[in-house]
């Protein structure tokens, strides 16, 4: 299914709770994930996680004679190819209110319950990990990671950008939340550092967030109190060095271009994250944030984030493609799915210093771009 072809209780926007579930789920390799629904509720989730998962595929005489027997069926044909199964039930199943903890009476099987209509990517994310339960270990050596979604264009580089900063601090790793193995999730370390803030797992004690290099900073001072090891002098040295690398780049492009205005939909962590860099090194007018989601509630309708990008008449749009197809002559940056229209083979990450760094060169690359084609100027909005 193509991505912006979608179930009924997806979102295109901003998945809902089952395919938070399934990218919690789907970031443990040795964890066969099941989506229990419709074929619209499994080519979703699969078309966005990167890896397989399963499904079972429901048709109406399933749905009105009963779901088991199917669900037992795909079961049993991977039993023999996995330790553990997780199923995830939509909502037809849901709301058929079929006691399927029959199925997991063995220990193999786990069942999370988190139909679409339960909220949002988020609430089905933290709905899996509590299935999952994970563990912390007193004695267990390292940092955990979280903030890890498999959905997340930035998820493979998020995890490696984290791991070489706590390398870099002398710090040995924990468990990744989500992109481990299941055992890992068991044995956790004490002390967790987040990459996105909105996808934080609870597990050990917080020290703080990697997204943006004053949140660096202060989460590694806080890991060298907490921690014994951990130095954060290395990292607080490279944190100076990307600061003067975006400044030194940002003044070169100011003293050629006019600061950009800005129109940014993403997460509400992520979206934040760009707002506070634009601002801070090239001044930037953000006339606009429509966040995916947050405690002061979601912009998910695309009719409503259509408005605000016509009336922001933004020179840059941070978003999806979706937001790039409401201003085609806007300078662009991905920070959201779908991103469309570009390969994307390497692992690029919005945390750490080498995130920060990443986003700045091409918000500077799109800008720079823009304003020296003929088109340059205020942006057509469709």
């Amino acid at each position: 299914m193509p991505e912006d072809q979608h179930t009924p209780c997806e979102n295109p926007l901003w998945p809902c709770a089952m395919t938070g579930a399934v990218a919690c789920l789907a970031g443990f390799e040795d964890l066969a994930v099941v989506v229990h629904g419709s074929s619209g509720c499994y080519f979703y989730p699969s078309s966005l996680v990167g890896v397989p998962i399963h499904g079972t595929f429901l048709i109406e005489s399933e749905i009105i004679f009963g779901t088991e027997s199917r669900l037992a069926e795909v079961i049993g044909d991977l039993e023999s190819r996995y330790s553990r199964i997780a199923v995830v039930n939509t909502c037809v199943p849901a709301i058929m209110g079929e006691d399927l903890g029959d199925l997991a009476s063995g220990g193999r099987i786990i069942i999370v319950d988190s139909p679409g209509f339960l909220g949002d990517l988020e609430a089905g994310y933290r709905r899996a990990l509590d299935c999952i339960a994970p563990e912390v270990d007193d004695g267990a050596a390292g940092v955990n990671i979280d903030g890890i979604c498999r959905t997340d264009p930035f998820c493979r580089g998020n995890g490696l950008e984290a791991r070489r900063l706590l390398n870099l601090a002398g710090a040995p790793v924990g468990t990744t939340f989500c992109l481990d193995r299941y055992d890992a999730a068991h044995r956790a370390a004490p002390f967790t550092v987040g990459t996105n803030p909105d996808l934080a797992s609870g597990v050990g004690t917080s020290c703080g967030s990697l997204l943006g290099l004053d949140a660096v900073s202060e989460t590694f001072e806080r890991l060298s109190a907490e921690v014994d090891g951990v130095d954060a002098r290395p990292v607080r040295e490279e944190v100076a060095w990307a600061d003067a690398r975006i400044t030194k780049a940002c003044e070169k492009y100011l003293r050629r271009f006019d600061p950009p205005r800005v129109a940014i939909a993403a997460e509400s962590a992520y979206a934040s994250f760009a707002a506070d860099l634009l601002d801070r090194y090239l001044g930037a007018e953000v006339a606009c944030i429509a966040a995916r989601n947050g405690p002061g509630g979601a912009t998910t309708d695309f009719a409503t984030v259509r408005r605000m990008i016509a009336d922001a008449e933004p020179d840059l749009v941070l978003g999806s493609s979706y937001e790039q197809s409401i201003a085609p002559g806007a300078a662009f940056v991905g920070l959201t799915p779908p991103i469309r229209g570009r390969i994307l083979l390497s692992s690029r990450a919005l945390a750490g210093t080498e995130g920060a760094l990443r986003l700045m060169d091409e918000v500077l690359n799109a800008c720079a771009s823009r304003s020296r084609s003929p088109e340059g100027g205020p942006a057509g909005l469709s």
